[in-house]
């Protein structure tokens, strides 16, 4: 019974809990008695508040407020600060960090009702698409716990595949929603820039990096993406649309959508395992009433805004930090910090460039096309104890960032993209589907992803530890 109320889609647990036929106080205890049993075999839910989740339960049901996550349980990224939790952004600097303020999105999980359960897993202040660090270690793959998760959103994709949490939040800056997402067989959906806004905040006027839901199916992360969309002045980026926008029904036709279908996005070398699952997809599409053509936007140039402009980003992320706690900070971390600093007013200016005119680029080729279709990842999950691959399909990768390409060049086009549950390889590992809309079609996006795991129901499978 609990791991049914585990796997029970967030929407219906809501109504359920809405209309009594189930307390808060029993929905937050079968959360609880699935981490016990799950979480220390995957390592994805690093601080744990068992007690004082089941006591806002439980204060929940006596007053029985009707509030939209009303008594659902959440664990909250460990990049997000949660007044009075421990918040440690995975690394040594803030391991024993308790914030004294909320940042907005826990803000507004907790305004609807959200009960926080704990603080999911993360790479060093986000730092790498691998979920490992120095305060807690690695999250492992729920499907083979000798496997990565991804990341850096990997304790928030492995807590909601293995049913410890009926969703949770994330961030992507390269791929961190996208990639964890397609790694463990559940939704990652990177939204339009300032769709979720975000305070406090390094550097408020950065659109790269978004908050955004993850959740086992598209109706679920819409659900949560109601609750964390929507405007507020102190993220001077964000959209004025309402979350509410996010309840509406998903269900639409597909017939006569143009789809634009990539094996590669112009020549990425992509391992013939992933390949072959995606392949064996494109007929949903055709089944949907699609029309598909191979076909991809010009890349050019993505590599060099990409790097240049994740290297300003860290001068706000960790330059405050770099003088005094160097030794403490892992070296990619410090690599991303250094390579800002190479950086003059031209290489920002000639970023800024080309980002421009990926964005153009990619607007005007949806303008042909409804969506476009393209694999998340290049690999399968690879070792947990390799830090990031170093070569794929024979290719060999030139720094952590390269083997991310596939989601950090969606990135920088700035338009919302999602990784749907597509498959799994012969040997058992998830892949996802990446499904890229028009600026700010977030909910068209959404769409599609409901539609295709409607008719695929690979969603369903569950990793065996969990069940």
């Amino acid at each position: 019974m609990n791991t049914e109320i585990c796997f029970t889609p967030a929407r219906k647990l809501a109504r359920l809990i809405q209309s009594r036929k189930l307390s808060a106080t029993e929905v937050v205890r079968a959360f609880i008695a699935q981490v016990e049993r799950v979480n220390p075999k995957v390592n994805a839910i690093v601080t744990f508040l068992p007690d004082e989740a089941l006591k806002a339960a439980k204060a929940f049901d006596r007053k029985r407020q009707k509030l939209p996550l009303g008594g659902l349980p959440i664990a909250i990224k460990d990049v997000i600060a949660t007044k009075g939790v421990r918040t440690t952004w995975g690394s040594l600097v803030y391991k024993d960090h308790v914030p004294t303020e909320d940042h907005i999105l826990a803000e507004r999980l907790k305004k609807a009702g959200a009960i926080l359960i704990g603080k999911t897993n993360t790479p060093e202040f986000g730092a790498g698409s691998q979920t490992f660090n120095k305060v807690f270690g690695a999250t492992r793959n729920p499907y083979d716990l000798s496997k990565t998760c991804g990341g850096s959103s990997g304790g928030a994709a492995v807590a909601v595949a293995a049913g410890m949490v009926p969703f949770a939040d994330g961030g992507d800056f390269a791929a961190s929603l996208r990639n964890p997402g397609n790694y463990c067989n559940v939704i990652g959906f990177r939204p339009s820039t300032g769709r979720v806004p975000a305070y406090p905040h390094p550097y408020p006027w950065s659109n790269l990096s978004e908050l955004g839901p993850m959740a086992r199916t598209a109706a679920d992360a819409a659900f949560l993406l109601s609750v964390i969309a929507g405007p507020d002045a102190r993220a001077p980026t964000s959209i004025c649309e309402p979350g509410s926008a996010f309840l509406k029904p998903l269900k639409r036709s597909f017939k006569k959508t143009r789809i634009a279908w990539s094996r590669d996005m112009g020549g990425l070398p992509v391992e013939p395992a992933v390949t072959k699952v995606l392949e064996a997809q494109r007929c949903i599409f055709k089944n949907l009433g699609c029309s598909i053509e191979d076909a991809e936007p010009d890349f050019s140039g993505a590599t060099e805004a990409f790097e240049t402009l994740r290297g300003v980003a860290y001068q706000h992320r960790i330059g405050a930090l770099i003088q005094e706690h160097r030794d403490k900070l892992k070296d990619t971390v410090v690599w991303n910090y250094e390579e800002g600093r190479k950086l003059g007013a031209p290489e920002i200016a000639k970023a800024e460039a080309l980002r421009t005119a990926l964005y153009h680029r990619m607007r005007k080729f949806l303008e042909k096309y409804d969506f476009f279709v393209c694999p998340v990842n290049q690999l399968p999950p690879f070792p947990v104890d390799q830090d990031y691959p170093t070569e794929i399909a024979g290719t060999k990768m030139d720094n952590y960032l390269d083997w991310m390409k596939s989601c950090y060049y969606i990135t920088t086009t700035t338009h919302p993209a999602i990784s749907v549950p597509a498959g799994f390889t012969d040997d058992g590992l998830p892949v996802g589907i990446q499904i890229v809309g028009r600026y700010r079609d977030d909910f068209g996006v959404l769409q599609l992803a409901h539609a295709f795991e409607q008719a695929t129901q690979v969603w369903k499978r569950r990793p065996a530890l969990a069940q």
